[in-house]
């Protein structure tokens, strides 16, 4: 019987530097895990720890794993100094991740800010896949200044993509910027020209700005069964055994960790 908790070996081929505290990593495994968009992974850093993370690359790709990692604590801190060809080690994946098929036919609107875009990177990796199946996709993506940006090169691939609408916002400019100034929420309002009643949201970033974009939806008329919301909070097992990231009746790690906001909106703290 296979240990669901033993993970598989691989090695970091590549690093990328996103962003003074962020970068992503390339990872090769002995074996393939599939994920599918929106599941996460459990990444183990070999003699200090192992911590959740959701990769960013395209599902599509299985032979590599993109993960894409905000400095933040004890693992993390130590992931950001290691080197390509160093050893690490992933299991999973786990969770349900981004109900495409309920996509299909849909105007679909995604709202990232900051590292949160990282999933959303698959998500909308996933979509160009077989874009023909969705009605339009629309991304708004927000960071805090104009270096706090990830996959700068990508968002200018995306802004001449036909297949996809790309606004982007800074909270802060700087003398470099010639874009939008404000926070994520400015760039959601009803006159983006989207069919609410065709479209559905999904909202990623840190709980702060979740919680003011999902209130921002909902005041302009979209419904929160309508609203899918990344909520990656306190996930450690992986298996809804140790219970450190409960919502409510729910685990994120095993019921989500994507949900749709009408199943969480009367449940205590889900954005602390």
């Amino acid at each position: 019987m296979n240990n669901p908790y033993c993970p598989v070996k691989g090695r970091i081929t590549d690093i990328i530097e996103e962003t003074p505290v962020i970068k992503t990593f390339k990872l090769k495994l002995d074996k393939n895990i599939p994920f599918k968009t929106g599941q996460f992974v459990e990444m183990t850093v070999p003699g200090i720890g192992e911590a959740p993370f959701t990769p960013s690359s395209n599902p599509k790709i299985e032979d590599t794993m993109d993960l894409t990692i905000m400095k933040a604590g004890r693992v993390t801190s130590v992931l950001h100094g290691m080197n390509a060809g160093d050893e690490i080690a992933v299991r999973g994946p786990y969770g349900a991740g981004y109900p495409l098929r309920d996509f299909e036919g849909k105007e679909i609107l995604i709202v990232g800010g900051g590292v949160g875009l990282a999933p959303l990177r698959s998500l909308i990796l996933a979509l160009l896949n077989e874009r023909k199946k969705y009605k339009r996709v629309v991304v708004k993506y927000g960071s805090r200044s104009p270096k706090d940006i990830v996959y700068k090169n990508l968002i200018k691939e995306w802004a001449g993509n036909k297949d996809l609408e790309l606004e982007v916002t800074v909270d802060v400019r700087d003398e470099t910027w010639k874009g939008n100034v404000g926070l994520i929420t400015t760039l959601v309002k009803r006159d983006m020209g989207i069919d609410m009643a065709n479209s559905v949201v999904v909202v990623c970033g840190p709980p702060i700005m979740m919680k003011f974009t999902t209130f921002k939806l909902i005041d302009i008329g979209y419904e929160p069964r309508s609203i899918h919301l990344s909520m990656e909070k306190n996930m450690s097992c992986g298996l809804g055994k140790c219970g450190h990231c409960r919502i409510g009746p729910y685990y994120a790690c095993k019921d989500g960790p994507v949900f749709t906001y009408d199943k969480l909106s009367g449940l205590h703290g889900i954005w602390e």
